[in-house]
């Protein structure tokens, strides 16, 4: 193993491959920083300008441009409140905050060492640790991905910041908006009210944008007419800027590589994805945290949290498409494309017969995450200036513009437009009532997955006396319900330990 490493990185470490990678890195940035524009979509666009390139230079330009977009979406989601890409939904939590308390270049310093930083330690579990976690993946069926989602659903309650009832009805909310079209098993149509666009379900994007970005540019349009030249954001003081970034990622560094490797070992599970890792991760940062209270008003540890997450998560999925054949994301089916194209089959036998191309991707990516850092440090402050110092009057309807936009490219379909647009006046009206955000998202992104868990799971268990069995008597099912009720349970303890605190004070 070690041999193949060291001749892999020799082919990899070319100066053709370098100024690839770099062009990847920097289009996937931007690609990622404009919402509408996903991880999916800036992969899909490459692909083809690969297929004359040699099968090392193909894959190391797809990596990087994979690896930027994750990343790009941080940009967006930390200057105006609208994830890029559907990973850097807990981004939004802290550091769209850190950016109105003028912390924003701050912010995005954060997120690039931890950005960075995770997938560095990703892409070591990934060539170290690929066909272990292979072994436990395989072994996860529709009742392990239903717990999976129920266990996911238990973050609401630290999402939930104000009121726990609030926060639930959020997540009620967004399994409702999750079961809108035709139902993946059964084919039953649901909630279309007979439109037929609503047939393929609502785009998470387009909800994603709409919740998020749509309420914060009516709110800042609504400030327009009290003083319509004054910035909403006031740029405090940046010195030492990079040493506070730096100091947020690895002064504590348990928060930073137990997020990186939730990341991972979420994106090894087929299906799961950024999405799903960033929450996971921010919800076990807020738990561990002695100031748990301060997340969502700026903490600069929840950004770490999701942004280690999400960059470790593209690693991840790479394990299950090496080794085993498997695309667990949407991203990952279309580098399985590639590999095909390039005579290259996916499989344990991958490792053997194309040893060298195989670890040549996988090193790509830990040079990728460095230049990533680069360009993320370099191009991040001058990103940040420029939309501070921009007046709102040019920034809301820009960013506006840029939603439709976004919207629209999804599936080339006004109805996402009007989709997105709809969800932004609900989620305005929803945020005034003191609703959040991240509740109805988190319901929304893992609606389908329970779903088609619980009914596949239910159609597996047929052959027992009892179906509902087979979801009580797996020993990965039996321990993610374990895991289930602590996570549901902690707060309720950590609530009651406060409590006993402040009484004894007051006593």
């Amino acid at each position: 193993m070690i041999e193949h490493i060291i001749t892999a990185f020799g082919a990899m470490l070319t100066l053709k491959n370098m100024l690839f990678m770099l062009f990847g890195v920097t289009g996937g940035m931007i690609a990622g920083g404009l919402p509408g524009l996903t991880a999916t979509m800036s992969v899909a666009l490459i692909v083809p300008f690969t297929f004359s390139m040699d099968p090392i230079t193909g894959l190391v330009t797809i990596g990087a441009i994979y690896c930027g977009a994750i990343f790009g979406g941080a940009f967006s989601a930390i200057l105006v409140n609208a994830p890029g890409t559907p990973s850097s939904i807990g981004t939004t939590f802290d550091g769209y905050p850190m950016t109105k308390q003028g912390r924003g270049e701050e912010a995005i310093l954060t997120a690039t060492w931890a950005s960075a930083g995770g997938g560095i330690i990703g892409t070591i579990i990934l060539i170290f640790l690929a066909v272990p976690l292979s072994e436990v993946a395989i072994k996860f069926g529709p009742p392990e991905y239903f717990w999976v989602s129920i266990f996911g659903l238990t973050i609401i309650t630290s999402l939930a910041s104000k009121s726990i009832l609030k926060g639930v009805t959020g997540g009620i909310l967004g399994l409702l908006i999750s079961m809108i079209g035709i139902a993946p098993i059964g084919g039953d149509v649901r909630f279309t009210m007979g439109i037929p666009a609503f047939q393929g379900g609502v785009q998470l994007i387009s909800v994603l944008i709409g919740f998020f970005c749509i309420p914060e540019m009516l709110k800042t349009a609504g400030n327009l007419r009290k003083s319509e030249l004054k910035k909403d954001v006031e740029v405090s003081d940046q010195s030492g800027v990079v040493k506070k970034a730096f100091l947020n990622v690895f002064k504590k560094p348990i928060n930073f590589i137990r997020s990186s490797i939730i990341g991972a070992l979420v994106g090894v599970l087929p299906g799961a994805g950024g999405s799903i890792a960033n929450l996971v991760a921010y919800n076990e940062a807020q738990k561990a945290s002695d100031d748990s209270d301060s997340f969502g008003t700026g903490n600069p540890q929840g950004v770490v949290a999701t942004e280690a997450a999400n960059n470790a998560t593209i690693e991840g999925g790479m394990v299950p498409l090496l080794t085993l054949g498997i695309p667990g994301s949407p991203p990952a089916a279309i580098i399985y494309g590639a590999l095909m194209l390039q005579g290259l089959r996916p499989g344990p036998e991958l490792f053997s017969t194309n040893a060298k191309i195989t670890y040549a991707f996988m090193l790509s990516l830990f040079v990728a995450n460095v230049m990533m850092f680069v360009v993320g440090a370099l191009g991040g402050k001058t990103i940040y200036k420029v939309v501070t110092n921009i007046s709102n009057r040019v920034l809301v309807p820009s960013i506006i513009f840029l939603t439709i936009l976004g919207s629209y490219s999804i599936r080339n379909n006004i109805a996402d437009v009007v989709v997105m647009l709809v969800i932004g006046l609900i989620g305005y009206v929803l945020k005034e009532l003191g609703f959040q955000p991240g509740p109805v998202v988190l319901g929304l992104i893992l609606g389908p997955i329970a779903e088609k868990g619980l009914v596949q799971g239910y159609l597996m268990g047929m052959a027992l006396p009892n179906p509902w069995l087979t979801f009580f008597t797996r020993p990965i099912s039996i321990t993610l319900i374990c895991l289930t009720i602590i996570s549901g349970v902690w707060p309720l303890i950590k609530e009651y330990r406060e409590r006993k605190k402040g009484k004894e004070v007051t006593a």
